[in-house]
């Protein structure tokens, strides 16, 4: 069987088992659909918008594609604390970006109480929509979610970070599990222990994953060109996922600053931290993440620690200050090579075929 071509493919409906990783807050109606249109799976993030919006996203993809493509939701919504944290911790957590607010001439944000959105309201438009592919981080979704999902012919992926997380996605009826290794850019959707204690590499993840669970298997962190391709499938996956590599091309949702970061020096310096979000998630070290960092303990629980930092990113992006706002990526990101969709897309399905070996069915 030829390299692009077995089970999961076939279940999804693509041409080649390469998955556009989603991007929270930096996904593209226009990416998604390119990636799909080239055989591949086109992902969008949709975790930070609500129902309204998501069925808008929805509509517009398949206004882009007619091919198979993903939406992504993350099951865990808040960590403890949220519901109950006050003004005065937000006061707290402010005064030390304060400054940057100054030099920048922005001013402060103000309190707002927390305003929750239900994981639950969000799925239940892509159900609703009968999107392709639904797949999700930081946990396992109701298992009537789940069923209601298989009635209606919609493929499940989750995300697991240890193979006792790949085990419970597995029994829960998951059609597909993510193997997403420390490397990848962004959040760790660690969700049985502390991301800090799930920390395993990719290329060790994967076969880990592989011997345990007998659904397929995504791999996902780390893997930029052929050669990760070749190896994640050597290594007993069934697709990659890619993320970084997508952030760099004009398709994608990134800034002019952070795609300027990405094909940069720095970009070979990433670092997992909480000091963006709250939550871990890794991204080119700078400025700002060095100065928060000593003092991560004091930072506010996710998603109001987003919230803050992203008040300060948007005027720190319009003044071109890469070094006060949050710059995601994997640590494979000076491998990155992708400035249009298709070019890439074309040449790395090239170098894969001249070297990968068939497979067995």
């Amino acid at each position: 069987m030829a390299w692009n071509r077995n089970r999961l493919t076939a279940r999804l409906g693509i041409e080649y088992p390469i998955v556009q990783g989603p991007f929270s807050g930096l996904s593209c109606q226009r990416l998604t659909a390119a990636v799909s249109n080239f055989g591949g799976l086109g992902s969008f993030g949709a975790h930070g918008l609500p129902p309204e919006a998501i069925r808008d996203v929805v509509a517009e993809i398949r206004g882009l594609t007619a091919r198979p493509f993903a939406m992504n939701l993350w099951v865990s919504m808040e960590d403890a604390g949220a519901r109950t944290s006050d003004a005065a911790a937000f006061e707290r957590s402010l005064a030390r970006l304060a400054g940057h607010f100054t030099s920048l001439g922005a001013s402060l944000p103000g309190y707002e109480p927390y305003a929750p959105r239900r994981f639950e309201d969000q799925v239940r438009v892509l159900i609703d929509a009968r999107v392709p592919v639904f797949s999700f981080v930081f946990g396992v979704p109701p298992r009537e979610i789940l069923d209601e999902c298989r009635t209606q012919g919609i493929v499940t992926v989750g995300t697991a970070t240890t193979p006792e997380e790949a085990s419970l996605l597995e029994q829960a009826g998951v059609d597909a599990v993510v193997a997403s290794g420390f490397e990848a850019g962004g959040h760790r959707g660690s969700f049985l222990r502390e991301a800090e204690d799930s920390l395993t590499g990719t290329f060790s993840l994967v076969p880990r994953i592989a011997d345990r669970v007998a659904i397929p298997v995504i791999a996902a962190g780390g893997v930029a060109d052929a050669r990760g391709v070749v190896a994640a499938l050597v290594l007993g996956a069934q697709a990659v996922q890619m993320g970084t590599v997508f952030l760099s091309c004009e398709e994608s949702g990134s800034s002019a600053i952070h795609r300027d970061a990405l094909s940069g020096d720095r970009a070979g310096h990433t670092a997992l931290t909480r000091v963006f979000t709250g939550r871990l998630a890794r991204g080119i070290h700078n400025r700002l993440m060095g100065e928060l960092a000593p003092k991560d303990a004091e930072l506010l629980p996710y998603p109001l620690q987003r919230a803050l930092t992203k008040s300060l990113a948007v005027p720190a992006e319009a003044a071109g200050r890469a070094d006060l706002m949050p710059l995601w990526a994997g640590q494979s990101a000076p491998l990155a090579a992708c400035t249009d969709v298709k070019a890439f897309l074309s040449r790395l399905v090239e170098d894969v075929t001249a070297v990968a070996p068939r497979r067995p069915r």
